[in-house]
Formats: structure tokens, C-alpha cells, sequence
């Protein structure tokens, strides 16, 4: 019979623990309030990348890259103006190839965080481009990894390098990460974090590897929504560009993304409304923790 860690006490995250933990505070440029690149766009979900590129910027990255497929360059730019954006090559079907990030080298190099995922639709194609990534970041960017990132992470956990990271999962990825069922995610949170040698945020726990265990809760069940993990992983990629460190970037955002979700429970009803209002009342959120 398998013998399972004990997950370590829970703390919970509440808004008086994030009060006396407060996040960097912003000063001078865009540049100075932490650079951003979104990884992952590809043909057919490009809207993904887009919506963790706005959370990024909603809670206070000053500036944002969106690497994407050549094929939605184009009207990504038109609908977030305020991103730059870098053309990836593509597959035949629209993936984006693995190889092809090497186009936003420069962009990765100077990053302060870097998301990889959202969007991506090749696993093969990502599993390429996961160990790209990590060698153009510097030492201290942190990358946090998305869907299919996790995906093609799954068993292989030295294929982002030694960088800090963070990975996403829902509890579908986090199964995958571990090869068996997630049945305890207290305690396989805790397991991904150690496994992987990452920060972990899943389904509101977020684990250290030295196995430290934060939860914010399940969260309302409107949060089960297209693109809400896209909202997640860009505000806690947005908060790692701002200077707070994984875990501080993990637990803050996770919160967020939870307290968004009561707001507008509250506000347009359980179940309905939409990720794009997540990222949009992130701002709010933040600004009511201040």
C-alpha cells in the first residue's frame, strides 16, 4: 500500500494575515512595477492568453508582452492595446511550435515573471518550448506554469530548470502532475510542491516546497468557468512581476481570484457571470486589502 505525506497545518489566508504581509509597493515606471510575458495563444484559444495578460495588469504589472501564434498577433493586439506582442510561429493546425519562442527571446530575458500556457494546445509542442523558456528567463524570473504546461510538466519535473516557479493546477492537472487521483488536496498540494520543487496553487491551497500549506477555501461555484484559470494564473503572475515572492504571489492572488468570485455571486449571481468580470474586479479587491 502507498505510504502518503501528512499534509503540514493549514493556515488560512484572510484579509488580516495579507495585511501584515503586504506586497511590494509600486514606484517610478511601468518597468519598475514588474515586466510581464504571457506565453500560449494559439489558434484556437487565444483568448486565454488575453485574459491572464489583463489580470496581470489588473493587479498592478506596469508592463505586459503577449507572445502568441502569428495568426492572432494581430487582433490580440488590437484588443489589448496596452500589451505588446510578439508573433510565434505556428504548426500547420495553428499550434504553437515549441522551437519558435526563441522569437521572443529578448522579451523573456528581461522579464521580471513569465507565464507559459494559456492557450497552448500541443502537448509535444509546449513540452519543446517549457525548457526554451526557463534557459532565456534570468535567474530570478518567475515562471509560472498553465494547462497545457502542466500537462507536458507531468513526471518531468527538472524540465523548467531551476528557476522559480509556480504551477496552476486544477485538480484535473494535479492529478495528472501526481499519476494517480487527487483525493486530499491538502496534503497533495503539499505533495505537487515538494514533487516539483514549486510553489503550487490548487483549488484554493497553495503549498511551498518546504511544505508550507495556505488555503483560501473551494471558493463560490462560479469560479468553474471558462478562462477563470487564466484569471488566476495572470494575477498570480502579475503579482510575482511586482516583486512578491512565490508563495506571497500564490497566496494573494489566489485569494483575489476567490474574493472576485463572492463579489459577484453577490452581485450578478452564483453561477453566469465571467472570467473577464474576474479580472476586472481584481482591482477592486486589491484596492480594498490597502
Amino acid at each position: 500500500m502507498r505510504e502518503r505525506r501528512t499534509a503540514a497545518a493549514a493556515e488560512r489566508v484572510t484579509p488580516e494575515l495579507l495585511r501584515t504581509w503586504p506586497l511590494p509597493e509600486p514606484t517610478g515606471s511601468k518597468r519598475s512595477r514588474g515586466q510581464v510575458v504571457v506565453v500560449g495563444g494559439a489558434l484556437r484559444s487565444p483568448g486565454a492568453a488575453l485574459l491572464a495578460g489583463r489580470a496581470a495588469l489588473r493587479v498592478g504589472a506596469g508592463r505586459l508582452t503577449l507572445a502568441v501564434g502569428a495568426s492572432v498577433a494581430g487582433p490580440m493586439a488590437v484588443a489589448l492595446p496596452e500589451s505588446g506582442v510578439v508573433p510565434l510561429p505556428e504548426t500547420s493546425s495553428g499550434s504553437v511550435r515549441g522551437t519558435g519562442v526563441r522569437a521572443a527571446a529578448g522579451d523573456l530575458g528581461a522579464a521580471d515573471a513569465v507565464l507559459l500556457g494559456p492557450g497552448l494546445d500541443d502537448a509535444t509542442e509546449t513540452a519543446r518550448m517549457i525548457p526554451r523558456v526557463a534557459r532565456a528567463v534570468g535567474h530570478d524570473t518567475v515562471l509560472v506554469l498553465d494547462a497545457f504546461a502542466l500537462g507536458a510538466l507531468a513526471g518531468h519535473p527538472r524540465l523548467a530548470g531551476d528557476v522559480p516557479r509556480i504551477l496552476t493546477p486544477n485538480t484535473e492537472e494535479a492529478s495528472r502532475l501526481l499519476g494517480r487521483d487527487a483525493d486530499d488536496l491538502d496534503a497533495d498540494t503539499v505533495e505537487l510542491a515538494r514533487r516539483y520543487r514549486a510553489t503550487v496553487s490548487c483549488f484554493g491551497r497553495v503549498a511551498s516546497p518546504d511544505g508550507r500549506l495556505l488555503t483560501v477555501g473551494d471558493g463560490d461555484p462560479g469560479l468553474g468557468t471558462s478562462g477563470s484559470g487564466d484569471a488566476l494564473a495572470g494575477a498570480i503572475t502579475g503579482l510575482a512581476a511586482r516583486g512578491a515572492d512565490p508563495l506571497q504571489a500564490a497566496a494573494w492572488g489566489t485569494f483575489l481570484h476567490a474574493v472576485s468570485g463572492d463579489a459577484l455571486a453577490g452581485s450578478v449571481g452564483r453561477l453566469g457571470y465571467l472570467a473577464s468580470e474576474i479580472v476586472d474586479r481584481l482591482t477592486v479587491e486589491l484596492d480594498a486589502l490597502s
